[in-house]
């Protein structure tokens, strides 16, 4: 999992929480506790996917254009982070004689194809608008 989906998920989650559902790079950094240039190429792709739109000036900002209950933590997964569940190396070597050698990268690439198709059905599951929910439900406890 990369840090973008989880900085996504919190900007997105942070705008919903908003009453005016805006908010600068600035603004969102200091609340997810990073620097804003991440925030700003998280909030780019968001952008591009149709989650927020931007307004700039004066009172400008990210702003949530999507409901939160019509987004899912699957649909920002998609945009930024499927797939990197697989390690970038695998162990073995196709042109290895050993059986364990030579099939072990493919089958643990598998593995891991697996895994991120049910972190994605799992993910489908939970919205931007639940994950508000649960954040108030834990400020009330």
């Amino acid at each position: 999992m990369n840090s973008e989906f989880v900085i996504a998920v919190h900007s997105l989650v942070l705008l919903a929480y908003r009453p005016d559902g805006m908010a600068t790079s600035e603004e969102i950094a200091a609340n997810v506790c990073t620097n804003p240039v991440r925030v700003r190429k998280v909030m780019s792709c968001l952008r591009k996917c149709g989650f927020v739109d931007t307004r700039e000036g004066a009172g400008g900002g990210y702003k949530l254009c999507r409901r939160p209950e019509e987004v899912t933590l699957a649909d920002i997964y998609r945009a930024l982070a499927a797939g990197s569940l697989a390690p970038s190396w695998c162990s073995g070597n196709p042109e290895m004689n050993c059986v364990v050698g030579s099939n072990m990268g493919e089958v643990m690439n598998a593995v891991f194809c697996g895994a991120d198709r049910q972190l994605e059905m799992y993910f489908e599951q939970i919205t931007i608008g639940q994950m508000l929910s649960r954040v108030k439900a834990k400020q009330e406890a």
